[in-house]
């Protein structure tokens, strides 16, 4: 009698693109501890994110960059408020890429003549542009710096134009300019007032209930915050 192999529990993580690295090193070590599940991941930009589920995608596992957009899922209905943990925060940095002849040494050197493109996150879905927002704002620069901003779909799109030099100057997370290895400069960190923190739940609908709270339990346990602690991440406080 032929016997075939049991199909594969399939678990669906959509997280902000910022954590592209960090959760592709912990859903390996999430499946080796559990034989026999698959953990497909989405990376984009939170808000992009958002709009998927609401408008039907099946997602079981729900981690956003910002608050913003999980108390948008619960407003929603796609998320019970107290199943919502926060486990990671970040910090939002003004990176330059590394072969540039622009001296740039910190913000207020964005609103010089030779700065011509600065690369930020779209504010109204990506959480590292609404950070950028609040950070320029708060130094009386956003308005002043908005004709050479060049907007990006996710924090990563930021990144890619550093890396490339198609920008003088790029808004984006500690985390993913680490991620930019020698190509990529960090010049200063950008004030906020509150960190950047990384809010996580199961999805209302999910068809996997008991293994998205399993993947949730796996990113809170000492070892998964030992894995986002390798990329930059700190705890959340």
């Amino acid at each position: 009698m032929l016997v075939l192999p049991a199909a594969a529990q399939e678990l669906v993580v959509s997280a902000a693109a910022s954590l592209t690295n960090a959760f592709n090193e912990m859903i390996v070590e999430f499946e080796q501890r559990h034989p026999g599940v698959r953990v497909i991941p989405n990376f984009a930009a939170s808000g992009a994110l958002f709009r998927q589920i609401q408008q039907g995608a099946p997602v079981d596992v729900f981690a956003s960059a910002d608050l913003r957009w999980m108390n948008e899922m619960i407003s929603a209905g796609l998320v019970e408020e107290n199943e919502s943990v926060f486990f990671a925060q970040n910090t939002l940095v003004l990176a330059v890429p590394t072969a540039s002849q622009i001296v740039i040494n910190g913000v207020d050197d964005l609103t010089g003549e030779q700065v011509r493109r600065v690369g930020v996150g779209t504010p109204a879905t990506v959480p590292a542009g609404n950070y950028s927002k609040i950070a320029l704002e708060m130094l009386g620069l956003w308005d002043v710096l908005q004709p050479k901003m060049i907007f990006a779909e996710s924090v990563r799109q930021v990144l890619d134009y550093v890396q490339r030099g198609e920008v003088d100057a790029g808004l984006m997370y500690a985390t993913d300019a680490a991620q930019g290895g020698e190509r990529v400069t960090v010049v200063t960190t950008l004030p906020l007032p509150e960190p950047v923190t990384y809010p996580i739940a199961p999805v209302k609908r999910s068809t996997q209930p008991e293994l998205a709270q399993k993947f949730i339990q796996f990113i809170l346990s000492e070892r998964g915050q030992e894995i986002l602690g390798g990329y930059g991440f700190s705890r959340p406080e």
